[in-house]
């Protein structure tokens, strides 16, 4: 019988096969995988804030650096400071110039579109189409119901004190000193990996300045456009109408048609020709933003499929909540860049010196 050392006799837990081992390293990798994606989703609300911290502050970064261009010998610190007034005072003016006006506006919508949404079915019934397999009063309460969430989110923008607190004094951190929090990461990365981690960062703050821009000036255009024209036509609730859309062109894919059904509503609730003048309204403002806004901004960003933010938009939404609704968007050119990056690499790495 071959004598064995203690040193060389093998434990209980020890693993002689080689397939066998291969085999744990890779359970161990999907086990690792399985846990850290309930682990991102049991933080989801921390991570959200944090990735809403650095949107906003690619947001003002990109405030300061349009200022710069006019005022080049302005201090970055001064820059930052003069978008943050800006703000405020935008803010400020909407709630006391605007607020009053538009909560009892608000406050109607929801009347206006109950009745639409019965004179719809009266409408539907006469014309032959029946729906004996559906509970057209459960739908409308349905309808309704998303109707008030799109009016509390409204709302939210002003109550969630706590979240946007939190996001608005991240961005503070991030944007006044963003080479030190960038730096920070890649002390974490292996060092190799740090240089490309640099090119990587600035990437994405670049995609997310333009990008974010294109949303800000698609917000802007559409919602003024959209209050100016229903207000000149004599639209009820278009200064309310006005603000959704905008704030609704945040979203791509979504905001737009419900901003547009809303519209399309009260304008039918007052006549027919006031029905079909939002028509309008809603399809040349779309068509402009459509074909002027985005492929300007599209050109100079990461290009999105809208079949892939739709998607990421769904799924966020249901992981995060409204929060993960509104930065998919983001999120997704992250994730598109960081994989490009990669890509480059794994192509130099093939190819011949």
């Amino acid at each position: 019988m071959e004598d064995q050392t203690p040193a060389t006799k093998v434990g209980p837990t020890d693993i002689k096969d080689d397939m066998v081992r291969r085999e744990a390293k890779k359970a161990t990798v999907w086990i690792g995988i399985a846990s850290l994606f309930a682990l991102t989703v049991l933080l989801a609300q921390p991570i959200m804030v944090i990735i809403g911290g650095i949107v906003l502050a690619a947001m003002i970064d990109g405030g300061q650096r349009l200022i710069c261009r006019f005022a080049p010998w302005m201090p970055r610190g001064l820059r930052i400071t003069v978008v943050l007034i800006s703000a405020f005072a935008f803010l400020i003016w909407l709630v006391i110039f605007a607020g009053g006006q538009i909560a009892a506006q608000a406050a109607q919508l929801p009347n206006v579109i109950e009745t639409q949404l019965i004179r719809l079915t009266i409408w539907a019934q006469g014309h032959g189409i029946t729906m004996q397999d559906f509970n057209l009063q459960q739908i409308a309460s349905q309808v309704l119901g998303s109707v008030g969430q799109v009016t509390r989110a409204l709302g939210g923008i002003f109550g969630g004190f706590t979240t946007a607190f939190l996001i608005f004094i991240l961005s503070i951190y991030f944007v006044l000193e963003p080479d030190l929090y960038r730096r920070g990461v890649g002390w974490m990365l292996p060092e190799d990996s740090r240089v490309r981690w640099e090119g990587t960062a600035q990437r994405m703050g670049k995609a997310l300045r333009m990008l974010l821009f294109g949303r800000l000036l698609g917000m802007i255009v559409e919602g003024v456009a959209t209050w100016a024209l229903l207000a000149w036509w004599g639209v009820p609730m278009a200064a309310l109408l006005g603000l959704l859309t905008g704030l609704l062109a945040f979203l791509p894919n979504i905001g737009a048609p419900i901003s547009g059904l809303l519209m399309i509503l009260v304008g039918f609730s007052v006549s027919n020709e006031t029905g079909l003048f939002c028509i309008a309204v809603y399809v040349t403002v779309q068509t402009v933003d459509g074909n002027i806004i985005v492929p300007m901004v599209a050109r100079r960003t990461v290009d999105l499929a809208p079949a892939l933010v739709l998607g990421a938009q769904l799924v966020f939404g249901l992981l995060f909540g409204i929060l993960g609704l509104m930065l998919a968007d983001p999120i997704v050119a992250m994730i598109k860049i960081a994989l490009e990056r990669q890509a480059e690499k794994n192509t130099a790495s093939r190819t011949p010196a």
